[in-house]
């Protein structure tokens, strides 16, 4: 379990200087909403970009790619149907806590798991590769289709997508992937660094959001829906995955240990980004990251206890 912890102290040494920063009000009044921004239009894609140029795409597409985009998929479509026709929230942030019970930080957090805990960051890959080039996109496109103040035409709806810089930035990584073209060391080095500040502008501008305020606050009134989200991230989502793995594709050994221990990743700190970017559900994004990225640890090490 040191992989966990060591990847766990990184992401919250972070959060803190971020905290700090903003406490003390070092960058100015708009510092957080800079930071995601640069995040999103800027460092995010050509993080994006240059992780999945390098894929090696026949090695990912896969059993474990099956069981990620299952698993995920379902998990995201059952919360969904609870917050939309249940709890009866607007579309816009029905989709955005959806996001935030379903997609896992796979980067972080899931390369270092990989890593020290699983033994190899080739099983990090597959959930990588499917939340980058799919699941990700598939809930932008999809919240930009429902933030959009007129109806979308076809024509509108591609125009968006080519809007978007970090559908972009994936769409392109993949190109490059899939015909095996060599980026010239020359272009790649810029993107290589600016794509470097993609993480740490995430988790800088989280540690900001989080002075003067406090998780699972009732006057947010959105209590109900972040311990759902949490409980389907941490819970819901590994035991689709193990189910899914073990019975319908009859995986075992490390390759199940390891669908299974990804899949209970905690909610990827991009959530927040997206939720500041598109301006809902700010608060279910906010402490469902928060609280997920505590519980984590206990619930891998769960994981562990059960299936290594």
């Amino acid at each position: 379990m040191l992989g966990v912890l060591s990847g766990f102290f990184v992401v919250w040494c972070i959060i803190l200087v971020g905290m700090f920063v903003g406490r003390r009000e070092i960058l100015g009044d708009h510092a957080r909403s800079v930071l995601s921004a640069l995040a999103f239009f800027v460092a995010s894609p050509a993080l994006l970009f240059e992780t999945l140029s390098e894929a090696k795409l026949q090695d990912v597409f896969a059993a474990p790619l099956l069981v990620a985009a299952v698993s995920a998929l379902a998990t995201a479509a059952l919360f969904f149907g609870i917050v939309r026709f249940l709890l009866k929230r607007s579309l816009p942030e029905s989709l955005m806590s959806s996001m935030g019970a379903s997609l896992a930080n796979s980067a972080n957090l899931g390369i270092p798991i990989a890593v020290f805990v699983l033994g190899d960051a080739s099983y990090v890959a597959p959930l990588l590769i499917f939340q980058l080039a799919f699941f990700t996109p598939l809930f932008l496109m999809t919240l930009d289709a429902a933030t959009s103040t007129h109806r979308t035409t076809p024509l509108g709806f591609v125009l968006m997508i080519l809007r978007n810089p970090i559908i972009v930035g994936s769409a392109l990584g993949l190109v490059v992937a899939g015909t095996g073209w060599q980026v010239p060391e020359l272009v790649l080095q810029p993107i290589h660094l600016i794509g470097g500040a993609a993480i740490p502008a995430m988790l800088l501008a989280f540690g900001m959001s989080l002075n003067g305020s406090r998780p699972l606050q009732a006057a947010a009134g959105r209590r109900l829906d972040t311990l759902l989200a949490g409980g389907f991230k941490l819970v819901v989502h590994p035991l689709l995955a193990y189910l899914f793995a073990r019975f319908a594709l009859a995986m075992e050994g490390p390759a199940l240990f390891a669908v299974v221990v990804t899949s209970s990743l905690p909610t990827a700190q991009n959530v927040f980004v997206v939720a500041s970017r598109y301006r809902t559900g700010l608060t279910v994004a906010k402490d469902t990251v928060l609280i997920t990225t505590v519980v984590a640890v206990p619930a891998m090490i769960g994981v562990a206890l059960l299936l290594a």
